[in-house]
């Protein structure tokens, strides 16, 4: 009795699980302020089987979210707050990557495959060579998006014609199909014994088998990628109670917000009028511009997608993407691969030890290039070597790469969508490198505003949870929004100076181009492979 009443009283808390590519985390805020009380997270591994090829096993990304909220309701006790009061679960996450599980069973039947897996090129070459005239935007006009080995109706179809299992399961009605979120819900909510098979409208537009216009699958995608219907989960908004946790300390609690990673930042960041941007810096980089609640399609290599539906009655906004798939996963891989730095928190020392790159420019295209180019067979290059390049000016070029590549997708969303930035706003990972944001407001020649709590992917879910119908503990009326305290970074050198070193990052990114060819090659398990 005494360790209760010495408990304190918050009022309403709202929890979000963020299940990222390299990591998953379970964080816990005040409804009222938006303070982060409490956190946990726990590291992904990730398998690569092939060249190109990228896994998560889906068993491990459950158990990460159970141990993520096992220990975040520890760490709350021991602050003496009540985890009886968390009334609402937002989930968020990686977005793309595709699963399919045995609904009798609850068993997955092949490992997730990641967003950035390249294996389906050949499937997405195929899938592009029956559409008229060759066309990788034959099916823009309804998804928003380019036939491309990114999304998961690709990835669905490699596993039915590939994994036996799968194909078999399919064909006795077994199986589910779902994003990371579908999987994760329906595990919560009781998995075989009655799970909830849903997903939000966010994540359902990364599929190609959902039309923008009429917020549904839709048939005609279906039969193009030959996927039954019957296999996908039900389409529901962001903000809504989809079911409740039937196991673990928060027994009892709805899940009522859902949203992809990067439409949850975009909300966290609270960029709900027209003309809002904001860039995501994590394992890739996501740029999403607000262009309110008609599709803007793009002319420029960018993705219109759907930002979000924060209720069942609510209207559906729509946002500009451009992706970069190498961002984060640079720094991991001058780690791991070249072993030039022992800690990520190294980068930016050794970067700033130079302040300059040296005329060395590094194109990451380690899984080809996304917006605006969506070139498959770019591959990673550096050039502008000289004797007295070293690991210090690598380091440099590594965090500008970035830089260069959101600038390339800011001038194409300013092209498309006729409003100009007036200043970007950042989030992840990556935002807490003061030289990488720096950098960015040097190349971008526009301010970059981080927010002083920089977890508005998990912020962002927690709003939409918090909101819900039946749970409504937290307002999204802009009165009643929590203003976040920021920094900002001005730019720092002239314009001339940022075009100069643009443009030279743009010869660079020519010579990465065409760099693979995708040859009828059959390995004996009748894919065909690069070469």
């Amino acid at each position: 009795m005494a360790a209760s009443s010495n408990r304190i009283t918050l009022g309403p808390l709202v929890a979000a699980i963020d299940q990222g590519t390299s990591s998953t985390r379970f964080l816990v805020f005040n409804a009222k302020t938006a303070e982060l009380l409490s956190h946990h997270q726990v590291e992904i591994k990730q398998s690569f089987p092939k060249e190109g090829w990228v896994e998560e096993d889906p068993k491990e990304i459950l158990q990460s979210v159970y141990e993520c909220m096992d220990r975040t309701c520890e760490k709350l006790t021991q602050l003496n707050i009540d985890i009886s009061n968390i009334k609402a679960i937002g989930v968020t996450n990686q977005r793309e990557t595709t699963l399919v599980w045995d609904k009798e069973t609850g068993e997955p039947l092949y490992n997730a495959i990641v967003w950035l897996d390249l294996r389906t090129q050949s499937t997405v070459e195929r899938l592009i060579n029956k559409t008229p005239g060759k066309n990788k935007n034959h099916l823009k006009h309804k998804t928003g998006l380019p036939i491309s080995t990114y999304f998961s109706a690709v990835k669905l179809r490699w596993l039915m014609d590939n994994v036996e299992k799968v194909h078999e399961a399919v064909l006795s009605h077994r199986a589910m199909f779902g994003t990371v979120d579908s999987w994760l819900i329906w595990c919560l909510t009781g998995g075989k014994k009655g799970g909830v098979h849903c997903t939000d409208v966010t994540n359902a537009s990364r599929t190609m088998l959902f039309n923008i216009h009429t917020m549904d699958w839709d048939p005609e995608l279906c039969k193009y990628f030959d996927i039954p219907m019957e296999i996908l989960p039900k389409v529901r908004s962001s903000s809504e109670i989809y079911g409740l946790m039937k196991s673990g300390p928060l027994t009892g609690v709805p899940i009522s917000g859902c949203l992809g990673d990067q439409s949850a930042a975009l909300v966290g960041q609270m960029c709900f009028k027209d003309g809002q941007a904001k860039n995501t810096y994590g394992t890739g980089c996501f740029l999403l511009k607000n262009v309110g609640t008609k599709p803007v399609m793009s002319d420029h290599g960018l993705l219109t997608t759907v930002a979000y539906k924060l209720g069942r009655d609510k209207p559906a906004c729509y946002a500009l993407e451009g992706s970069v798939a190498i961002a984060g996963a640079v720094v991991r891989w001058l780690k791991d691969n070249l072993g030039i730095i022992q800690t990520s928190t190294e980068l930016e020392k050794l970067a700033a030890d130079v302040g300059t790159s040296y005329g060395c420019y590094f194109v990451p295209a380690f899984s080809g290039l996304y917006a605006p180019y969506w070139e498959p067979s770019a591959r990673g290059i550096i050039c502008g070597l000289t004797q007295f390049t070293n690991r210090s000016h690598l380091a440099f070029a590594a965090l500008e790469a970035v830089c260069f590549q959101t600038r390339e997708i800011l001038d194409a969303m300013n092209q498309d969508s006729c409003i100009h930035l007036s200043q970007l706003q950042v989030d992840g990972g990556m935002t807490s490198n003061r030289l990488l944001m720096q950098l960015q407001a040097d190349i971008l020649c526009i301010p970059v505003v981080k927010p002083s709590m920089p977890e508005t992917t998990a912020l962002g879910a927690a709003m939409a949870a918090g909101a819900a119908e039946g749970v409504s503990v937290w307002s999204l009326n802009p009165e009643d929004l929590t203003e976040v305290t920021s920094e900002k970074f001005e730019p720092q050198i002239n314009p001339e100076e940022s075009e100069l070193r643009y443009a030279r990052w743009k010869k660079a990114v020519q010579r990465a181009m065409n760099w693979e060819t995708t040859e009828p090659v059959n390995n004996g398990d009748g894919v065909q492979r690069l070469m």
